[in-house]
């Protein structure tokens, strides 16, 4: 297993890589050009740009993410195939780097959905939330609220620009019904392979976030079932997963640790975070630590272990603590904690097999 440790940025992140680099056990940056819209190349030189500030302190490049896809490619419109063209010219410049894993995802419209960024937790600390009766009202309403409380952070999925065309791209999806999704991210998929082969670089479709409907768009990657129809849909060892136990593990009835004992070889990259269940349907993110959660974070991680993975991890949100000012979900010091926790676990697990 490869730690690594999301970071936006410099001018983008409040979290450093000199910052990063006291963290012990991280050996890479999972990164991205968080300035390219998509549909965009990603260009050698802006690629380059990052590459000399990661070998600055040691850390590899291996995992971008996102490479975002289009819309013309989600709802299958006329001119997707200019825009796989341009995705597959970011893949083999992305190779020149040594790139391996791309992350991305297929939601229409939104990426991750929550409906507060900072909500408390009982312990002094904030974590980013998820009330069920509020994804009922008028989406408008939610991309808002993000914009305004996202403390001058561009959220990915959520940028202004793309949020000001909000009813044009609700327009784009309304013919586009699960089916016709599961097809059109086939058709892309099976375009992008041979480019995938030849450059050696995995793609790691990001699990629905949360996993079910929401504002009458449809979610794919949302149970074991899904999963399992996504890797036969185009089963080709460089279509992989990234298995986000957050994202699933938002639906009580998701087992992660048995999606990753199933499926350990299609994994490319792990996201690990907690979540808490409330009976109501509404769920809080949590600290890493098993027992502040419900889906089973040990067991995640001894799924991972005794299944052997080499691939790349990281941990995924964290909860806001100690005042510190940050970008949602993404501070530097609960995802450190949650780092020497999922690494703790990993010793172990390595101490008694």
């Amino acid at each position: 297993m490869i730690m690594t440790f999301r970071w936006y940025g410099e001018g983008n992140d409040s979290v450093t890589l000199d910052q990063i680099k006291q963290i012990p056990g991280v050996e890479g940056i999972v990164w991205a050009l968080h300035n390219k819209m998509p549909g965009e190349v990603w260009e050698k030189e802006e690629i380059a740009e990052v590459k000399k500030q990661l070998d600055e302190y040691g850390f590899n490049m291996d995992v971008v993410e996102s490479v975002n896809v289009h819309d013309d490619i989600k709802t299958g419109a006329p001119t997707r195939d200019k825009y796989i063209e341009n995705y597959i010219q970011t893949i083999r410049n992305l190779k020149e780097f040594g790139v391996k894993v791309i992350c991305y995802n297929f939601m229409p419209v939104f990426d991750w959905t929550r409906t507060d960024l900072f909500h408390p937790v009982g312990d002094g600390s904030t974590a980013l939330y998820y009330e069920k009766d509020k994804i009922i009202d008028d989406p408008e309403e939610m991309a808002a609220y993000i914009l305004e409380k996202c403390e001058g952070y561009t959220m990915p999925g959520w940028e202004p620009e793309r949020m000001a065309k909000l009813k044009e791209l609700f327009a784009m999806y309304s013919d586009v019904t699960k089916e016709k999704l599961w097809e059109n991210l086939k058709y892309f998929l099976e375009a992008i392979m041979p480019v995938c082969h030849e450059c050696d670089i995995k793609m790691a479709i990001h699990s629905d976030d949360p996993p079910w409907d929401i504002f009458g768009l449809p979610r794919l990657l949302v149970d074991e079932e899904s999963v399992d129809h996504f890797l036969k849909l185009v089963d080709d060892p460089y279509n992989c997963l990234t298995l986000c136990s957050g994202s699933l593990g938002s639906n009580p009835k998701n087992n992660v640790a048995d999606i990753v004992r199933k499926h350990c070889d299609r994994i490319a990259f792990a996201h690990v975070r907690n979540v808490k269940h409330f009976p109501n349907g509404d769920f809080s993110e949590a600290s890493h630590r098993d027992c502040d959660g419900d889906i089973g974070i040990l067991d995640i991680m001894k799924a991972y272990h005794d299944n052997g993975f080499k691939g790349y991890m990281r941990p995924d949100h964290g909860r806001h603590i100690w005042g510190e000012k940050c970008r949602p979900g993404y501070g530097l010091y609960d995802r450190a904690l949650g780092i020497m926790y999922l690494l703790g676990c990993w010793d172990m697990l390595d101490h008694i097999s």
